[in-house]
């Protein structure tokens, strides 16, 4: 009972559609194992040998579709391949069991042996239920009629009349059918099952790997412009400590403090909680370009305007300056930078612009993990980045958002100067 409790949906599932299956091989073979030992066939003259062989073939018959079964099921999974001597070696079984029914409904007597139609009923199932799983549905169905029309061919042989012939064809087929339909449809359940839980399964994965994409993106627009303003405002520090002022020091307080927030905010995204806020990036952005002896002018509104805006596009927007500003610390040689916001109806656009990009300059979708990570983020609003030289040592970054309708906003969203 434990086991059973510690088990899985899937594997409860399975392990119950096993069960059925094998119970079924193995009460249709105790059912005509019993069915060849009663009266009227000990009271028929029939040879012990010939009763004995009979009975033991029909055990060898369960023994062989025990394992084959298993295999079968499998193989209607997709998990494993079925040996073929073992499908031979149960049609053969089937056979020889068969023949040997027959020949002792030949000893009793078609009359005085009615059960004989039940016997050969039942000694089709443990064959019948491995076949149904590997062969398609239209080759079951061809051995099936041809399962039946020999039964009821050995029948008639046997001594049988018409109306016994008839029955017994009619009780072979209709329990071949029953079984392939049971059995086909247990295993289709199994199957769909299997799926589901492989999807799950796929979902999680995917799932986890896109934690892990949000992570690694998450931390490089956090930590990219902190970077490098703590390696530039150290570099400032070195050399002003190196001619003897005492504005170094004042240098290495702001990296302090810079390395201070930037352990802040890895904390908050590891949570998962961060957001960009895109008054505090223009702000920001400004503010530490012109430190690295930039100049730095935000053009479209004023900063409270930004607040306005709905917080997710708020929140994109703010990624999109934060990695604009980090690309210009990193990238060429600029003097000048100018930072562009517009509001118009439907839509908001930022543009980044900056001098000193150099003459090779470019910006394929594919390289390093800032640009795809902001086109990831404003796919999500339905936004679009476009980013590339402008010519005359120009280098451009653009950034579209749509906008909800009118009606959806109380006031003006940012005014154009």
């Amino acid at each position: 009972m434990r086991g059973w409790q510690r088990r899985d949906g899937f594997a409860k599932i399975d392990l119950y559609t096993r069960g059925s299956m094998h119970s079924l091989v193995w009460s249709m073979t105790l059912c005509q194992t019993l069915l060849s030992v009663t009266r009227p066939v000990r009271h028929s003259g029939a040879p012990a040998l010939l009763i004995a062989a009979t009975v033991l073939t029909g055990v060898g018959q369960g023994l062989c579709s025990a394992p084959l079964v298993t295999r079968a099921l499998d193989r209607y999974l997709g998990r494993q391949a079925v040996d073929r001597w073992l499908v031979a070696l149960a049609a053969v079984l089937l056979l020889m069991n068969t023949a040997g029914l027959l020949t002792l409904g030949g000893y009793a007597g078609t009359e005085e042996f009615p059960e004989l139609r039940l016997a050969l009923a039942a000694v089709i199932w443990p064959f019948l239920t491995s076949f149904v799983l590997i062969a398609p549905l239209w080759a079951s169905g061809v051995c099936l009629t041809v399962m039946a029309a020999g039964m009821s061919g050995g029948a008639w042989l046997a001594g049988g009349t018409g109306s016994f012939v008839l029955a017994t064809f009619l009780g072979s087929g209709f329990s071949g059918a029953l079984a392939s339909v049971t059995v086909r449809l247990s295993a289709w359940t199994l199957g769909v099952m299997q799926k589901l839980r492989d999807a799950k399964d796929v979902e999680t994965r995917l799932a986890v790997a896109e934690e892990r994409l949000r992570f690694g993106r998450d931390m490089h627009d956090v930590l990219g412009r902190n970077l490098a303003v703590i390696a530039l405002k150290s570099e400032l520090a070195a050399e002003l400590a190196q001619r003897g002022k005492p504005a170094a020091v004042d240098q290495m307080v702001e990296v302090q403090r810079i390395a201070r927030v930037s352990q802040q905010e890895v904390r908050e995204v590891v949570r998962g909680y961060r957001e960009a806020d895109l008054r505090t990036e223009l702000a920001g952005a400004q503010g530490v370009l012109r430190a690295a002896g930039i100049n730095c002018a935000v053009e479209g509104g004023d900063p409270h305007g930004a607040e306005r805006l709905p917080a997710s596009v708020q929140s994109v927007l703010g990624w999109v300056v934060r990695e604009a500003a980090t690309n210009v610390l990193r990238h060429g040689d600029p003097r000048r930078c100018t930072i562009r916001l517009r509001a118009a109806q439907d839509a908001v656009r930022l543009v980044v612009e900056n001098d000193g990009a150099p003459p090779d300059a470019v910006a394929a979708p594919g390289e390093g993990s800032g640009l795809p990570g902001l086109r990831e983020r404003l796919g999500a609003l339905d936004g679009r980045l476009e980013a590339g030289p402008a010519g005359d040592g120009l280098f451009r970054l653009t950034a579209t958002v749509p906008l909800p309708s009118p009606t959806e906003r109380t006031a003006p969203l940012l005014e154009e100067r």
